[in-house]
């Protein structure tokens, strides 16, 4: 069983920047692929931004050059650095993770964007 806790949201004004956080803790293995989803209402979820255990990144398109995603396998965290912030970008943020088939998510953490 894996847990997974978000932390670092908040109010940004649009250009800002802000970071996320993401604790994994319980079975953590070579295979875990990570990564930031989030869901703003009326909305899909879309997958953000990923990261593999060797540090392979991908992002949605619409916050490429914005956003980084990082994580620090020795102390099972992940990051969202999101910068140049802009109102649509606001949304709640869940940490996701997969080990195979398996699938574990935070409870979300909510990022407003305005002025």
């Amino acid at each position: 069983q894996v847990q997974l806790v978000e932390s670092g949201g908040g109010l940004v004004q649009p250009g800002g920047s802000l970071r996320l956080s993401c604790a994994a803790s319980g079975s953590i293995s070579s295979t875990y692929i990570m990564g930031w989803y989030r869901q703003a209402p009326g909305n899909q979820r879309e997958l953000v931004a990923s990261i593999s255990w060797g540090g392979i990144t991908n992002y949605v398109h619409s916050v490429k050059g914005r956003f980084t995603i990082s994580r620090d396998n020795t102390k099972n965290q992940m990051y969202l650095q999101m910068n140049s912030v802009k109102p649509e970008d606001t949304a709640v943020y869940s940490c996701w993770g997969r080990i195979g088939s398996n699938e574990y998510w935070g409870l979300g953490t909510q990022v407003t964007v305005s002025s």
